[in-house]
């Protein structure tokens, strides 16, 4: 374990490094690197200091958080193919953020995106809770979640549809693709309380997600309670989603993804998989980030379209392993 954790730890401080010295400006790694330590407020410090530290910084906040929620996510649910979507809180996100950029509360004040983002994750969650119950098992969670998720998806449609302003139109269907491009250091601060908060209750559930995976009866034999495991995992999942989404938008298929990758290599055990998938979530979404400024450097490839290119693949070779297990 000792290895697996250097080894993405260094894996995650070189890419990081990477999206500092990487960008449409002509600066060499070393003159990057300098400016941003050494800087005297001239026009490269700036640079660096406020636009590729911010992006660098949230890719890693961004991708950390959403492997753990995914991780945290599968050993609930005992199901490699869930993913923190699952609950409905980034459709919710991302039907707030939508509804903030037809009414032009965005365009009126910065926080504006995000601060709808956020209220509409709340309410997504919340709704949620309020369909599963107190006593509801998994499967009602599941089925929730996806309800709740049909339902701002299709009201997010809806607002697109009867939208008489073609550039707003534009701009959400743009925001929803996901993207860290000309995010700032104010984006950073309004999703890091949410994330690290996320992340701490997460984390403080391997204990009992390694119960579960003994089966819910034996889990609550053991003392884990499990209604307070899935209000906390609902609880801990919604601030990670949340956070993650106001600021970046829609990114999918990391916390499918990486807990994927990473299983074997911790022995299949869901409290190694949280930390481990935190940090290969960051690397992720760091490299990703990278890749849409050198691949297509002329254009504005989107983060959440390329993360989706790298992970529809490998979603259809879960489920057609799924398939032959099941055979």
């Amino acid at each position: 374990m000792r290895a697996l954790a250097l080894g993405l730890c260094g894996l995650v401080a070189a890419l990081f490094a990477v999206s500092l010295t990487v960008g449409p400006a002509e600066i060499g790694p070393g003159e990057s690197l300098r400016a941003l330590v050494m800087g005297d407020a001239g026009p490269l410090t700036l640079v660096m200091r406020e636009i590729r530290l911010p992006r660098a910084l949230l890719a890693a906040l961004v991708g950390g958080g959403l492997g753990l929620a995914g991780a945290a996510m599968q050993g609930y649910l005992r199901n490699p193919l869930a993913d923190p979507g699952l609950i409905g809180v980034s459709a919710s996100a991302a039907l707030g953020a939508v509804l903030a950029i037809q009414t032009g509360v965005a365009a009126a004040v910065w926080i504006g995106l995000p601060a709808m983002a956020l209220i509409g994750a709340a309410l997504g969650v919340g709704l949620v809770l309020m369909l599963a119950g107190q006593h509801g098992g998994s499967l009602t969670l599941i089925l929730a979640g996806i309800a709740v998720s049909a339902l701002a998806g299709a009201l997010t449609a809806l607002v697109l549809n009867l939208s008489p302003n073609p550039f707003a139109a534009s701009e959400i269907v743009f925001w929803t693709m996901g993207s860290l491009a000309d995010r700032s250091m104010s984006h950073l601060w309004l999703a890091l309380p949410l994330v690290v908060a996320g992340a701490a209750v997460l984390l403080r559930l391997g204990p009992a997600l390694d119960a579960l995976t003994l089966g819910e009866d034996a889990a609550a034999s053991l003392g884990v309670r499990v209604e307070r495991l899935r209000l906390s995992l609902v609880a801990g999942t919604a601030l990670i989603v949340g956070g993650t989404t106001a600021v970046a938008g829609a990114i999918g298929f990391v916390g499918l993804v990486i807990p994927h990758i990473l299983r074997p290599l911790v022995g299949a055990r869901p409290a190694r998989l949280l930390w481990a998938s935190a940090l290969g979530g960051a690397a992720l979404i760091l490299a990703a980030d990278i890749a849409v400024r050198v691949v297509v450097p002329e254009r504005d490839l989107k983060l959440g379209v390329l993360t989706a290119l790298v992970g529809a693949p490998v979603f259809l070779h879960l489920i057609w392993r799924s398939r032959r297990l099941e055979a």
